[in-house]
């Protein structure tokens, strides 16, 4: 994480200043001070700020690592409020204190009260703020001199809502964004927050005005798939709007959701309708609830009264939340005339798909004359009372379209949605409210049906001119994570980016039916134009072999999808892989969604595991069978310099190194096939996986030699370079290294005898018998003919 938020910085000519407040134990001006080591030739000053004793003792031994590397450091124990408004002042008073031209930082998370010091001193600044962490952002922002550039770790709930405003009007009006990372989970809150939201990392320079904004996502800081898009500035934040808001459309769909739903002209005022929340506060009317309805209590409706089936279901009578309130001069004001209206949960659930989740509560399933709505709720109402029943049921078919949840969620980071976000969307007329509630009718539709009725009836929602069928291509990622789910892979196999490799393999585009899928042949980098294309995710080119490794060879070893099957000989490392869906899962899925899945589900789970064991069964057939030189026998995957691997062993090894001890032996499928790591200890060798070992590693010792070979296919011949890097990996070793290139036949030979380094030796496969020494005048002499 540290290492990502230093590498966003663009390092300028110049010495650099650091300032890190909330430095914790430095690990963020460590990261910053490496790269600038590494990259820049001026001197450095690290600032690190902390309050909190127990960070002191480590935070100063990471600063005097940075002295001994050369960085200036200075450790600021204290408040950073309270040094920062003084640290201000002296800079815009142009007093001793310089500007930073660096800040980085994680700030805290916590709600600043109105009567509390950090909120009197912020103020006093000229900027008001609610949480530590936008505080911390905004005194960093003041510190910067003119160029200056902050990347910050935050909550992104400052990108929306009222609370912010100030913050957001303070801070654009000195920072310009240059880029925006967004971890999409939201799988854990802030430390002292109950509100989960997602988290993202900034990158803005003071006063240096942007055309374009870089946003890039992932699922979480291990997730090496980061999504990449270029947005317009006027896109991210839009002059225009007065709230401010923070939109982040992280790839095509979320760009075309932007454009469609900015066609809408409507607010709630031009419907006729208001949103408030919900009047009832358990805590404080607790003595006025009642369990079950009785004479003179009204109906209370919380969120779990909200039905699957559309509606409300009223009474639930389960003893979870009480079902009535008390009608008396004390509960008079928290409840309002009994008619139909439209709710918004104001809290979702992980598991919900929708952030924006709308029913319609109705007389007809809630007698009285009166009713009350628990705080929980977001009632849109007409002047405290019903609203039209037909405008109703377009407004909660509206509200719970794909089309509304994608937008919501672009300046919306967390599981909150608010009476104030419900009034800054635009709506559909009432005219076309009321179409689409008279076609809706009074049962939940399925979600496709509903966003299909939605766009039929509300024509500025239409794809129009779109690469990308945003709608579509959002609910096929949904069911292919589904499907997965049911198909019991791991959870980490059940993600986004195994649901797009999932439709790839499957040919499934947002304009085709399930039942029209297919099994084409297609290798990674196909996958991710298919991705690209198809569903607007446009990925780092980097993360190609995040998708081979963490999802592809999971759909194999799963039997969903098979390696090579037009080529099972084909090497693994080959340019040429290719990966398939299995005819099983093909026909399988072409149920999905048909009154056939259930059966057909339940068939294929009883049977996955034998086709898994035959797949298996018919690639092991394919591998290549190794006999060592202490009689074991090991099998390495076909291709590659896999037999050429296996003829050194077989045939090389029994005539020149006859008392051999195999130590290692690579292969192209797992790595290694054989790895003595005690035994190349006891030769003085230790080498972690990343080292780049040669193919095979044999210990003659009769000699007491370490013969490296390595077979040409893999990293090419034994040239110089290769032999230093050999030389150096093996530099602690207390047997004599020995240097050999092993080579099929003599013609791929004769394309690398230029290259090939002298002190080392050439073998060839097609003449097993004999060695070629490049070894200058130590052969020289008669050979024996007889």
């Amino acid at each position: 994480m540290a290492s990502f938020l230093a590498s966003l910085f663009d390092l300028v000519p110049g010495p650099g200043n650091l300032l890190d407040p909330g430095a914790g134990i430095g690990s963020l001006s460590a990261a910053f001070a490496d790269r600038w080591l590494r990259e820049a030739a001026e001197p450095l000053s690290v600032t690190a700020v902390e309050i909190d004793d127990h960070y002191t003792s480590p935070l100063r031994e990471t600063l005097d690592d940075l002295e001994m590397a050369g960085v200036r450091t200075d450790l600021v124990k204290g408040d950073f409020t309270q040094w920062a408004f003084e640290r201000a002042a002296s800079v815009q008073g142009s007093l001793l204190a310089q500007p930073f031209n660096y800040v980085v930082m994680n700030p805290p998370y916590r709600k600043v009260n109105t009567d509390s010091p950090e909120r009197h001193r912020l103020k006093a600044t000229g900027v008001e703020v609610t949480n530590l962490y936008t505080a911390f952002l905004a005194l960093g922002a003041r510190l910067l001199g003119p160029g200056g550039q902050l990347v910050a770790i935050t909550p992104r709930s400052f990108a929306n809502g009222p609370y912010f405003l100030a913050f957001r009007r303070d801070f654009l009006s000195q920072m310009s964004f240059r880029r925006i990372h967004v971890y999409d989970a939201r799988d854990d809150a802030f430390s002292d927050s109950e509100v989960l939201q997602e988290n993202v990392v900034i990158h803005a320079v003071k006063r240096s005005p942007s055309k374009s904004v870089t946003i890039t996502s992932s699922a979480g800081a291990d997730d090496e798939m980061m999504t990449l898009r270029e947005a317009g500035y006027e896109e991210v934040v839009s002059g225009d709007d007065p709230q401010l808001f923070i939109h982040l459309s992280t790839d095509e769909i979320g760009a075309s959701v932007t454009r469609r739903m900015h066609r809408l002209q409507s607010s709630l005022a031009d419907i006729g309708v208001s949103v408030s929340t919900g009047r009832v506060v358990q805590f404080r009317a607790r003595e006025h609830l009642r369990e079950t309805p009785a004479p003179g209590t009204a109906p209370l409706i919380f969120p779990g009264h909200f039905s699957s089936q559309g509606g409300v279901k009223w009474p639930l009578g389960n003893g979870t939340k009480p079902d009535a309130i008390d009608m008396n001069g004390q509960t008079v004001n928290l409840l309002l005339p009994n008619g139909t209206y439209v709710l918004v949960k104001r809290f979702s659930a992980k598991e919900e798909r929708r952030r924006v989740v709308a029913t319609v509560s109705a007389p007809e399933a809630v007698p009285g004359d009166l009713i009350g709505f628990e705080n929980h709720l977001n009632v849109i109402h007409h002047d405290g009372g019903p609203i039209d029943p037909v405008v109703a049921k377009g407004l909660a078919a509206f509200l719970n379209s794909t089309m509304t949840d994608l937008f919501f969620r672009q300046w919306s980071g967390h599981t909150q949605v608010n009476a104030t976000d419900l009034r800054r969307l635009r709506y559909p007329s009432t005219d076309e409210l009321r179409r689409l509630g008279e076609s809706v009718g009074d049962h939940a539709l399925e979600q496709r049906a509903l966003d299909q009725m939605v766009a039929r009836y509300v024509p500025s929602l239409r794809t129009v001119n779109e690469k990308v069928d945003s709608v579509m291509a959002h609910q096929y990622v949904l069911d292919a994570q589904n499907v997965l789910r049911q198909l019991r892979l791991p959870r980490p196999q059940t993600n986004e980016r195994s649901a797009l490799t999932l439709l790839a393999l499957l040919g499934l585009t947002p304009a085709k039916e399930w039942a029209e899928i297919e099994a084409p042949l297609m290798g990674i980098t196909p996958m991710m134009d298919f991705m690209r294309d198809h569903y607007g995710k446009q990925y780092a080119p980097n993360t190609r072999e995040t998708v081979r490794r963490q999802t592809v060879h999971q759909f194999v070893a799963a039997g969903i999808a098979r390696r090579n099957p037009d080529d099972p000989r084909r090497p693994t490392n080959s340019g040429q892989t290719v990966y398939q869906a299995s005819s099983e899962l093909v026909d399988l899925l072409r149920h999905y969604g048909s009154p056939q899945w259930e059966d057909s589900l339940a068939y294929y789970l009883e049977v996955a595991p034998s086709l898994r064991d035959r797949w298996a069964r018919e690639r092991e057939m394919d591998l290549i069978p190794v006999s060592l030189p202490d009689g074991r026998r090991v099998t390495l995957a076909p291709g590659g310099q896999n037999p050429l691997v296996k003829a050194v062993v077989e045939e090389f090894c029994p005539r020149f190194v006859v008392n051999g001890h195999l130590l290692y032996m690579g292969d192209t499928a797992a790595k290694f096939a054989v790895w003595e790591r005690a035994a190349l200890r006891d030769v003085g060798v230790v080498v972690d996986e990343h080292g780049k070992m040669p193919d095979l590693v044999v210990l003659d010792r009769a000699s007491n030699w370490l013969v490296l070979i390595e077979a040409v296919t893999s990293h090419g011949p034994m040239d110089a370079k290769r032999r230093e890097e050999l030389a150096s990996l093996f530099a602690h070793s207390t047997a004599g290294l020995v240097y050999v290139t092993a080579f099929p036949d003599r013609r791929t030979l004769a394309r690398y005898i230029e290259v090939i380094s002298w002190e080392t030796e050439v073998w060839v496969a097609e003449t097993p018998t004999h060695m070629i020494h490049f070894d200058g005048e130590r052969f020289l002499g008669p050979f024996d003919s007889k």
